[in-house]
């Protein structure tokens, strides 16, 4: 089968600005757009602030001292088990991928985070992207009315340099999608039912006319316009990118992809009437919509804002913080597969660490990032499986030990994207988007 690739197209597209004769290009490119568009690749991650204990999750110790209250459950697949507190998403297993032999260096929230997001630590002359902005910026199509890479409800407070686009610049940068932080929508929230309410406040153009809006961006445009006439260098343009880009998105009906009010009732409370299952549905809306990335964080209904830090009290919290994951990320993967899009969509679970298997005197669970476990799901991944082992007691990795580098290559491969592929830093340093290598079982 003759496959034409994007590269293909500049080339072509190159020749004929060059005067040489590209016609017998032309039946090969006007078949091959439709075809571009129905491979379009998502990615969605799900962040884990605060770093989940993996032992009262996917990779349970029952008989052992360090196995704790919980008790495990069969999934639909024959020897695998999890939680009791994730029963919907046992139902699933046959789709995910269960890493459980991860081994990193960063035992620090600020540094763990930032290992997390980017593949390196923290430190040096280089500002690395977070992986949302490297695989969205190789994901994406131009004709898509909304940004590449959107950040729902993220919680940054841990270390905010984590979930920028460093050196790729401002074009790469995500949307983020806020909660709760006016009045308004405050009262709004009362109003639906109990929804947190998520949205892009810069799209409410509330007591402004449609015509004041146009004759606004009319204004802006002449003034945008002549600045860049004088100070037609990098920076400007990245930034005129951007604020372009969310000009063409408020006009457009894609937008409404941000308002979770058209969904029936059923559905809402399937993904749970909490921040975490609300941003999951608008994750499914978002890639019904051509979106490349998307990252969900679940800190938890009235957790505080260390979510999944449990030195304390974790057997209570994890139970709660488990619910919601359940129910969010199990309706996410059904209606995705329902809809056609899961075999297209990579679904990542992960935190910044694991946490101790040794239980604490106050009940709890320390940073570990010793051995620890993250999940793959959807497109590209061979589900139904466990990968790696750790020891009886959860301690230590004894068969399949794999870093940060090897998970994001894996995501990489899961989403067709080259691990090796490089972009130019801003000190003019080549950096590939994942450093490691593909954990080749993980891979379908």
């Amino acid at each position: 089968m003759f496959e034409l690739t994007r590269r293909d197209l500049w080339q072509s597209a190159g020749l004929s600005l060059a005067g040489i004769n590209a016609s017998g290009w032309l039946p090969a490119i006007a078949n091959a757009l439709p075809e571009a568009k129905s491979k379009r690749r998502h990615c969605i991650l799900l962040w884990m602030p605060g770093g989940p204990s993996q032992t009262d999750t996917f990779d349970m110790k029952p008989g052992h001292a360090n196995g704790g209250e919980f008790k495990p459950i069969k999934t639909n697949v024959p020897g695998v088990e999890f939680s009791e507190h994730l029963p919907l998403l046992a139902k699933q297993a046959d789709k995910m991928a269960i890493v459980r032999s991860l081994s990193t260096a960063e035992g620090d929230h600020n540094r763990g985070t930032y290992l997390m997001h980017t593949g390196h630590a923290p430190g040096g002359p280089i500002s690395y992207p977070t992986i949302g902005s490297s695989l969205s910026k190789a994901m994406s199509l131009e004709d898509n009315e909304l940004p590449d890479f959107v950040s729902i409800s993220p919680y940054t407070v841990f270390n905010r340099n984590a979930f920028g686009p460093g050196f790729l610049g401002p074009r790469h940068a995500p949307l983020t999608v806020g909660g709760v932080n006016n009045i308004r929508q405050r009262q709004q929230q009362n109003n639906s039912g109990g929804y947190p309410v998520l949205g892009v406040e810069d799209l409410n153009n509330t007591g402004v006319s449609k015509t004041r809006t146009d004759a606004r961006l009319d204004i802006w445009q002449t003034i945008q316009s002549s600045f860049l006439e004088t100070h037609d260098v990098a920076s400007p343009r990245a930034h005129d990118t951007v604020y372009q880009r969310a000009v063409k998105m408020m006009q457009t009906e894609s937008a409404k992809a941000f308002d979770l009010a058209d969904e029936p009732e059923k559905v809402r409370q399937a993904y749970g009437a909490n921040r975490f299952g609300q941003s999951c549905l608008m994750a499914r809306r978002l890639i019904e919509r051509g979106v490349s990335f998307i990252e969900i964080a679940l800190r938890g209904a009235n957790q505080g804002v260390l979510g999944w830090d449990t030195h304390n009290n974790n057997f209570a919290r994890t139970k709660t913080l488990s619910a919601e994951l359940d129910a969010g990320w199990s309706s996410l993967m059904r209606e995705l597969d329902q809809r056609g899009l899961l075999d297209s969509t990579t679904i990542i679970w992960t935190g910044e660490f694991g946490r101790t298997p040794k239980i604490n005197r106050n009940g709890g669970r320390d940073h570990y990032p010793r051995a620890w476990t993250s999940v793959l799901a959807g497109g590209g991944i061979n589900g139904g499986q466990v990968i790696g082992k750790t020891s009886k007691s959860g301690e230590t990795v004894e068969e399949g030990k794999a870093d940060v580098g090897d998970l994001m290559a894996t995501l990489c491969a899961a989403v067709k994207v080259d691990p090796q592929h490089q972009n130019i830093s801003a000190v003019g340093r080549p950096i590939r988007i994942a450093e490691g290598t593909p954990i080749a079982e993980a891979l379908s």
